[in-house]
């Protein structure tokens, strides 16, 4: 990670710095396309096509369950604008989600679909609540796989297990969770995915994954289509429209290759990393990262916001909290000064830590908190 010659880079939940996998292929693209323009685009055609088989190796899925997205909200308005809803029918949603996943729910009013909002128990989503807001008219629940602001990771096989039972759909904004945490969607029966590589993945932005299982093609309705959905995609003059049979049916037409191709190159270290060491090693050592940063903020007098008891299996790599006496926006900025990356999020200061953040860069965090205006009765510390 390059970034971390200079930065505490603790900012992995907004627009995560790229690994230097993801920089390389950045660079070589740019480098062929500029001295050889498209001589080399079947190769690169084989590298974007090699994340759709990184995905499904990752998540447990099938290759052809996979579609290449410009982002999150891409996949989302695949299910949002494609599924066949009747006027009366519900969308159950958390409140408080990422607007990603509440807009395009909302903007189905005008189908006569109303939107269900389940309020947070500070911060956290109980699976429970989300239950009990479901009725007969209920279709799909779309949730975030973990909160953007509380970090809060829900129990997706209950809660798909319970929707399920229920004969409801479950929709998951995994783009705070996937590259982190393991996800075996043959245990864990997710029926829609989708999330982009710019955060955890350690990927450009404007390159992700969406996650169509394969007996939902034909409920549906691709929106829209052009050369690329259609079976034979390169025989131009064939006129016919039908659909490809598999996922990337939703891919209209020419894709970001140099995005897929970094995020492909960025996804294979985590690929790897789960064959060595395990499905969960990631994840663990964020685990451990965020635990050990709570435990700082604490000692140096930082408030945390948000409890994701009772159990870990709800923790993340998230971390909000505040400091007496300054406002967020003014710890972010003193932050920067002092070469360390966060957010502003959730009414606090987020932090977001990755596998590779090490104790310096987390007490360089601390130390900020120690010697805030309020605690050293100083302006700033630069």
């Amino acid at each position: 990670m390059p970034v971390a010659r200079r930065w505490a880079y603790l900012d992995h939940a907004a627009v995560a710095p790229l690994s230097q996998p993801a920089a390389e292929t950045l660079r070589d693209y740019t480098e062929m396309a500029a001295t050889s323009g498209d001589v080399h685009w079947l190769e690169w055609s084989a590298k974007v096509e090699s994340l759709r088989s990184l995905t499904a190796e990752l998540i447990h899925c099938e290759k052809d369950e996979v579609a290449l997205i410009p982002n999150t909200t891409a996949g989302i308005n695949f299910v949002a604008g494609g599924y066949p809803w009747q006027s009366g029918d519900n969308v159950v949603l958390p409140e408080g989600e990422f607007p990603s996943n509440h807009y395009p729910w909302l903007n189905l009013a005008s189908e006569g679909v109303e939107v269900k909002l389940v309020p947070r128990r500070q911060g956290r989503v109980e699976v429970d609540d989300l239950i009990a807001a479901m009725d007969d008219r209920t279709r799909l629940v779309s949730v975030s796989w973990v909160g953007y602001a509380s970090g809060f990771r829900i129990d997706l096989e209950r809660l798909v297990d319970e929707a399920h039972r229920r004969g409801v759909l479950v929709f998951v904004d995994a783009i705070q969770g996937m590259g982190m945490f393991p996800l075996d969607l043959r245990s864990c029966d997710v029926d829609f995915l989708s999330a982009d590589g710019h955060k955890w993945m350690l990927g450009p932005e404007g390159a992700g994954v969406a996650v169509i299982r394969r007996r939902h093609l034909s409920l549906l309705r691709c929106q829209n289509v052009g050369w690329a959905s259609v079976r034979n995609a390169h025989l131009f003059a064939a006129g016919e429209l039908e659909l490809r049979e598999d996922a990337a049916r939703y891919e209209t037409g020419s894709a970001n290759m140099p995005g897929l191709m970094a995020f492909a190159a960025s996804l294979e270290m985590f690929v790897e990393v789960a064959r060595r060491h395990g499905a969960s090693a990631i994840g663990d050592r964020v685990l451990e990262r965020s635990a050990r940063l709570r435990s700082l903020i604490a000692e140096r007098g930082g408030k945390l916001l948000f409890d994701n008891s009772p159990a870990p299996t709800h923790d993340s790599g998230i971390v909000t909290f505040e400091v007496d006496g300054e406002s967020p926006a003014d710890f972010r900025s003193r932050a920067l000064a002092n070469d360390v990356v966060v957010s502003c999020r959730g009414g606090g200061v987020r932090a977001s830590v990755h596998v590779y953040n090490d104790d310096a860069d987390l007490h360089r965090l601390a130390d900020l908190i120690s010697n805030s205006p309020s605690n050293s009765g100083t302006s700033s510390l630069v």
